[in-house]
């Protein structure tokens, strides 16, 4: 399987790195920042890439996926912060007959985790006096916040019925790869969960194993379809 590296920052790299265990050739770089540049999503050279994989910024995405899901690539996304897009792609996605990946975060953990987050939101919605709170760190480079890992984790909670305020924080500093901490207070106890990455690996392996399961698909996925966790 031919994949197409749409950025070449670090989680470009980490998934070039780690491409041949999950039996893909990377076909090139679209990153006109990186030494590796190949061209623009409508280079002649990407004839024959099967998925493309976009760690970019919200700008570029809006600039590359379109080109590419016309060109029947199907894509892998997982920049965040421009989700004001999102309807134009999914019409760009659906009249291009091609199969798309997007998520804020591709740990496997991380999706099993939203799945915990709902179900104990479910469980605390009745006792009223439980209120809910989220902190989400990452490192100090990383532009949106809060995460879309944090908004998604709270839209999961809303949707499963936690009907109070749900105040959402965020640290910015050093190296953290990844933490997200849902908790329930109440009167004389906290509950809390937490999921911690040690390293932007997982996030990779996520986005392989995304762009090998996508193939002859078609239509808008989430990682909760490639790992079939039921909403």
């Amino acid at each position: 399987m031919k994949i197409l590296l749409v950025g070449h920052g670090k989680m470009g790299r980490m998934v070039e790195s780690l491409a041949k265990e999950y039996d893909c050739e990377v076909a090139g770089v679209i990153d006109d920042q990186s030494p590796a540049h190949g061209g623009g999503p409508d280079a002649d050279r990407w004839k024959g890439v099967d998925v493309a994989v976009d760690f970019t910024t919200p700008d570029a995405v809006m600039t590359n996926a379109p080109v590419l899901a016309k060109r029947g690539i199907h894509l892998i996304i997982g920049t965040t912060g421009w989700s004001q897009h999102e309807k134009a792609l999914r019409q760009i996605v659906a009249d291009a007959g091609v199969g798309i990946v997007v998520a804020p975060n591709f740990s496997t953990g991380v999706v099993l985790f939203e799945a915990i987050a709902a179900r104990a939101a479910q469980l605390f919605a009745r006792h009223t006096d439980f209120g809910a709170f989220l902190h989400e760190a990452h490192h100090a480079a990383k532009k949106d916040a809060p995460s879309g890992t944090a908004l998604s984790l709270k839209r999961a909670m809303e949707q499963s019925g936690f009907p109070r305020p749900i105040d959402v924080s965020s640290t910015r500093a050093g190296f953290i790869p990844g933490t997200h901490t849902i908790g329930f207070d109440g009167p004389a106890e906290t509950i809390t969960l937490s999921h911690a990455a040690r390293d932007r690996t997982a996030f990779a392996r996520g986005a392989l194993t995304a762009a090998r399961w996508v193939q002859g698909k078609r239509g808008w996925y989430t990682m909760k379809d490639v790992l079939g966790v039921q909403s």
